[in-house]
């Protein structure tokens, strides 16, 4: 197997025993077995267990990044406000769809969550709570919201519910469909919408 690919197969391994065993289950020995290799193999790729777990944090924190920039973006340009949010958490629910082992370590945290990774998860909320901002301020200033609601506030609860919409699909994916998520979005956006 080409190194890289040797590598990819690796992280994907540790990704599966977190999955199942949590933090505490996971070690050289542990992925070497989920991955049908040596710990010889393991530790020719990774020196040890530490930096393997942040190769794992590093390529599925770029994963999620690329699916939220497209989701939540900078510059939202001529879209129409009303349809950003619904659109934002269908496409957000599609990319967890997508991604379930990913979006698990990130909405699901497991108990014993190193705290790199509570780190990077909670600066990357950050992040996305001050794009969401900035998108409240800019719905304001073209009039499509009332102009005294709480920004600050106002994002948190979008966050919030992508968060948990996120996490009820990972449950029950038959159940929290995201097109029953963007279809309730819709309906509460005729309530908000001035």
């Amino acid at each position: 197997m080409p190194r890289e690919q040797r590598r990819e197969q690796l992280i994907d391994a540790a990704l599966g025993v977190i999955l199942e065993q949590g933090y505490s289950g996971v070690s050289i020995e542990a992925v070497a077995n989920a991955a049908g290799v040596t710990r010889p193999v393991v530790y020719d790729h990774f020196p040890n267990l530490a930096r393997l777990l942040h190769a794992l944090v590093e390529r599925e924190e770029i994963y999620a990044l690329e699916q939220l920039e497209a989701i939540v973006p900078r510059d939202p340009g001529d879209r129409d406000p009303q349809q950003l949010l619904p659109q934002g958490v269908r496409r957000f629910l599609d990319a967890v769809a997508s991604r379930p082992a990913t979006w698990r370590i990130i909405l699901l945290p497991l108990d014993g969550t190193p705290a790199i990774v509570r780190d990077h998860v909670e600066s990357n909320r950050a992040d996305m709570l001050a794009r969401i901002e900035a998108l409240v301020r800019w719905a304001i200033g073209r009039s499509e919201l009332p102009a005294g609601l709480d920004i600050e506030l106002t994002a948190r609860a979008i966050r919030s519910l992508g968060e948990e919409a996120g996490r009820m699909l990972l449950h029950d994916p038959e159940g929290y469909s995201p097109e029953r998520y963007e279809r309730f979005v819709s309906s509460v956006g005729t309530l908000v919408w001035p």
